[in-house]
């Protein structure tokens, strides 16, 4: 009786691990399905340089969505991420154009307060017992505030590194071209895939996210680790301001509205779960894809209002959430 138990638990146990690449796999799926819908609409659909521009356009808010899945997987959530994008870029383009800073220094300095940012919520939500969506939340409109105190006009970006590297394009063959924003995301989503997976603080946030109460009684740095995870929030979305300054070469205090949404929607339909403790950096990623996507499908269309990207974005979002659910349930 005792080995048949042992064999049943062994047995749930393999199915439960399983079902963690499920949603990821049906984002892939869901990918793959529009790019063959697209090009079903459109031969050009398929062409590499449309692939990459997917990347292109959204390498801030893939840097962003990474940010946020470690916040996720504890089972947190950052509001404040779209705003301090804004602030990032207000900071960017107002001490290099205005005062004069030089670019690199200005960087250093953006991302520095990006991350202490994050840290300081994540101090409080820890230490004070506030719920994330809270702090997040007057973090959110602190940093908006700060952005339209800097400046509530367009801040144009002229200075020639930051120029240069907005422009500049890499070449992989004779027609394909990737931004240096893009080799930047992808360094940052394989530096955070290696710190889930192969790293303790990686295996902390898992732990954290699955029970924070059990991560406690085994002896984990749960506060360190919380802190932590919306430092690295707050890092990965000053770098996503930058990213957009790149490639908007400008800057705006209403950069971002809505963003902190939009990430979460990428990170979900890439199959993290909003409770915590399972999901994929690599996911994200496909959810980023995802979102990217069906703008660019829009925009083949032509005769589509740019509102049918976030209805579609919305549809698919619902769809995942029901399908975490349905796991969740099949799970217990």
């Amino acid at each position: 009786m005792t080995t048949l138990t042992l064999a049943g638990d062994r047995l749930r146990r393999t199915v439960a691990n399983q079902q963690r690449y499920v949603p990821v796999l049906a984002t892939l799926a869901v990918v793959a399905l529009m790019f063959a819908f697209g090009y079903s609409r459109n031969e050009a659909f398929l062409s590499g340089q449309v692939y990459l521009n997917v990347f292109i356009d959204n390498a801030f808010l893939l840097v962003i969505a990474v940010g946020m899945t470690f916040v996720l997987l504890t089972g947190g959530i950052d509001l404040s991420v779209g705003s301090v994008m804004a602030l990032s870029t207000m900071l960017t383009a107002s001490l290099v154009e205005q005062r004069g800073w030089p670019s690199p220094l200005v960087v250093l300095l953006v991302l520095a307060v990006g991350t202490l940012g994050g840290l300081g919520m994540g101090a409080i939500i820890h230490y004070f017992d506030i719920q994330p969506f809270i702090v997040t939340l007057a973090g959110m409109f602190l940093a908006r505030g700060l952005a339209h105190v800097i400046s509530t006009d367009t801040i144009k970006v002229t200075d020639p590194t930051l120029t240069r590297l907005g422009d500049q394009r890499i070449p992989l063959s004779s027609e394909l071209k990737i931004s240096i924003s893009v080799v930047i995301a992808l360094v940052v989503v394989a530096v955070a895939f290696w710190v889930l997976h192969y790293t303790r603080f990686g295996r902390n946030v898992y732990a954290i996210g699955g029970s924070e109460q059990s991560a406690m009684l085994m002896g984990l740095p749960v506060a360190k680790t919380k802190i932590w995870v919306y430092g690295v929030s707050g890092f990965c979305a000053a770098l996503g301001g930058v990213l957009f300054t790149l490639y908007t070469l400008s800057g705006y205090s209403l950069n971002g509205v809505g963003l902190e949404l939009e990430a979460i929607a990428a990170v979900v339909i890439g199959g993290t779960l909003l409770t915590g403790g399972s999901g994929f950096v690599l996911g994200t990623v496909l959810g980023v894809m995802a979102t990217g996507v069906i703008q660019t499908l829009i925009n083949f269309e032509g005769n589509l209002n740019s509102w049918w990207t976030r209805i579609a974005v919305g549809v698919l979002l619902l769809a995942f959430i029901l399908l975490q659910r349905v796991l969740s349930a099949r799970k217990t």
